[in-house]
């Protein structure tokens, strides 16, 4: 009897497992590192539609009709003269003779870009919900997910804040608006990353050990944070075209050109040849700075290939940085030069992540 009733009480707790929540922490890791890929995409584009100078292209925001491009050669035409009213088009494009085929030029990367970031959002927003609903969220992680879709709605709306800057007075975007624009899309790249690292971690060891920022981690990501920032500034002034030589900038170590009337802040802050300068000797402190920080992660647990990665993105864009220079400023240099600098961002996260691992 007492085997029998065993045997029953065993067989009536199945139903109980089943219903019980199914986390799924790898699943939802794998998700959040598609999505970071998403994000990557967009700077990629996003590099794209600034060097081709088609961030002004489309005037209004229109979150869900806009997804639909001009269809109709009355719907071109309504497009074209919207643009025709901006000072791009009045004091450049205008004068220079652009037809309505250079307009559909520019208009399809803003487009795309536009599109691309509705696109992450539902490729973030659909599964959240679909995870929520099916209780597969790990406990402590659900306010994570909310914040990263709350960044993302806040970066759709910088960046139509950031083309606002261009509409009304000035031929161009403001490079402050510029930079937060980009340094956003870098920060929810490596949030991304960083949930998903912890959550692999999650499943691998069936304990909820998050990482923590340490020391070094942050006195890195400040490093690195000044050299986007000036990278950043760089693309929005154009500030890449100011000298074509390296490692002098116009035969002399330090350009000649600098405008100081307005004082040393304002020229750190917007004159090209300061940027441009800061932007090339900033980068060997922000080399030394990875240098030091991919040794420090070199013989944790799973840390050399994370060492190597930061190693071989940080090797490349400089390589990339100096061929940029040479060329000119060639635009598919350019936006390689955005896409490694991604990379550098990832494989930092990588790093600190590995770096910051609480040991069981």
């Amino acid at each position: 009897m007492s085997h029998m009733r065993g045997r029953m009480d065993s067989t009536l707790s199945l139903p109980t497992e089943r219903l019980a929540p199914a986390r799924r922490p790898l699943a939802i890791a794998n998700w959040l590192l598609a999505v970071a890929a998403l994000v990557f995409l967009m700077v990629v584009v996003g590099g794209i539609t600034r060097l081709t100078e088609s961030g002004l292209s489309i005037t209004e925001w229109k979150p869900v009709s806009g997804a639909i491009p001009p269809l109709t050669q009355a719907d071109w035409s309504h497009a074209f003269g919207l643009y025709r009213q901006t000072p791009e088009y009045r004091e450049i494009n205008g004068p220079a003779g652009m037809t309505l085929a250079q307009f559909k030029y520019i208009f399809f990367w803003e487009w795309l870009h536009r599109l691309i970031g509705r696109l992450i959002g539902l490729a973030f927003a659909v599964p959240l919900l679909w995870f929520a609903a099916k209780r597969a969220i790990p406990q402590g992680y659900g306010w994570k997910l909310v914040g990263l879709l709350i960044l993302g709605g806040l970066q759709g709306a910088l960046g139509w804040y950031m083309v606002m800057s261009g509409l009304v007075d000035r031929t161009d975007v403001s490079h402050f608006r510029l930079s937060a624009h980009l340094l956003l899309a870098f920060a929810i790249m490596g949030a991304l990353i960083w949930v998903a690292l912890d959550l692999r971690q999650l499943a691998r060891s069936n304990e909820d050990r998050p990482s923590r920022l340490t020391g070094a981690a942050i006195a890195t990501f400040a490093i690195l944070f000044v050299q986007l920032l000036f990278g950043a500034w760089v693309a929005g002034l154009d500030a890449g075209q100011v000298a074509s030589d390296w490692p002098a900038m116009q035969g002399r170590f330090f350009p000649d050109g600098v405008d100081w009337s307005n004082g040393a802040f304002f020229a750190l802050t917007h004159d090209p040849f300061l940027i441009h300068f800061v932007h090339r000797w900033w980068a060997w402190v922000t080399v030394a700075a990875l240098v030091i920080f991919a040794r420090l992660i070199r013989n944790r647990p799973a840390g050399r290939p994370a060492s190597i990665a930061i190693h071989s993105a940080f090797g490349t864009q400089i390589v990339i940085g100096i061929a940029t220079v040479l060329t000119g400023v060639a635009i598919w240099l350019a936006v390689l030069h955005q896409a490694v600098g991604a990379l550098v961002v990832a494989t930092t996260v990588w790093g600190a992540h590995v770096l910051g691992r609480r040991r069981a």
